[in-house]
């Protein structure tokens, strides 16, 4: 049975664009996997706690050392890794807040990174752990910053993820969506064209 993992970072839930996008990709997927499972992790209606001190401490340490702080912190990272490791391919909703990914995205990558778990340091530098799949990423933003300087998402997605070895990224993006309706139309309109393709 395959599995798709979708993961929404938008503050406005499913109303959100990249959520709509996201949700429009899963719909699509579920068509073409009749007997195929969708895992939803949705960062707004589910906030994750923003990486602390100790609970990034007890990572490190053998479970019968950790405090029951640390072992559920622990225990939490291993679920949304586990998501990862379950999934045949992954869809990431992410809208652009101030040039740069959610904070409860963030959160995310800082839970899932795990070294010796997600990722390892070798002799020739760091090695991702996880198998390879496809990961589409649906993002949403008000102006036009794809290619530019200003896009800051597209390197440090590209960048995480490949560290933790998923290297198949595929992004899908729907710019403009604040410069009126007839440019938020087209841009929509362009982005699901994409999923479309993709999907099939």
């Amino acid at each position: 049975m395959k599995t798709l993992l979708v993961v929404k970072s938008s503050l406005f839930n499913g109303s959100g664009q990249s959520s709509k996008l996201v949700q429009r990709f899963a719909d699509q997927w579920r068509r073409q996997n009749p007997g195929g499972r969708v895992i939803c992790r949705d960062l707004a209606a589910d906030p994750l706690p923003h990486l602390s001190a100790e609970a990034f401490k007890g990572f490190g340490l053998a479970a019968e050392e950790r405090s029951p702080a640390q072992h559920a912190a622990t225990l939490f990272s291993d679920s949304l890794i586990a998501e990862l490791k379950q999934a045949d391919a992954v869809a990431i909703g992410l809208p652009m807040y101030n040039f740069t990914v959610p904070s409860t995205f963030k959160a995310w990558m800082d839970h899932v990174a795990r070294v010796g778990i997600s990722f390892e340091y070798t002799e020739s530098g760091p090695r991702g752990l996880l198998d390879n799949k496809p990961v589409y990423v649906f993002a949403a933003r008000g102006g036009h910053y794809q290619g530019s300087a200003a896009d800051t998402q597209t390197g440090l997605v590209r960048t995480f993820l490949g560290f933790i070895g998923l290297n198949d990224v595929e992004f899908v993006y729907a710019e403009g969506l604040a410069l009126g309706e007839q440019a938020a139309a087209q841009a929509l309109t362009e982005a699901g064209e994409q999923i479309e393709r993709l999907a099939a």
